[in-house]
């Protein structure tokens, strides 16, 4: 399956060249000119174009961890995805391309994440795990 990423301006615009590298489309908030715009405004891009977003500001996207509240994921009733990068370490350009190389591995897996969160999460030894689940909840 091919997704349309659109990366976060919180991230390295070069992982959408990794993107397109395993096979997907992809670009960055920065090249389609939508730098500096409030999350509200960019959701609304995400959503009309039919976006997956890759980003490392979870909590505006998804909501608090562990909440069924909050999110401007969640108020979308249909969505193409959320993909968050997370770490406990600072969000370094190596860490960013281990990361994300780590979650294109995981879509491989999947045929959409159609109103669904795929997160990675790096803990303080380096182990990965990845969580995926509905957003909003059903």
């Amino acid at each position: 399956m091919t997704f349309k990423l659109l990366i976060d301006e919180c991230l390295l615009p070069g992982l959408a060249i990794q993107a397109w590298d395993a096979g997907h489309e992809a670009s960055c908030v920065r090249d389609r000119g939508w730098l500096g715009l409030k999350d509200r405004q960019l959701i609304e891009h995400v959503v009309a174009g039919d976006y997956t977003l890759v980003t490392h500001n979870s909590k505006d996207f998804r909501g608090p961890a562990g909440t069924g509240e909050g999110g401007l994921h969640r108020r979308q009733p249909i969505h193409a995805g959320l993909i968050c990068l997370n770490s406990t370490r600072p969000m370094s350009i190596p860490r960013q391309q281990r990361l994300f190389a780590h979650m294109l591995t995981e879509l491989a897996g999947y045929n959409d994440l159609v109103n669904k969160a795929l997160e990675i999460f790096e803990a303080d030894n380096g182990t990965c795990t990845i969580h995926v689940y509905d957003i909003p909840e059903s």
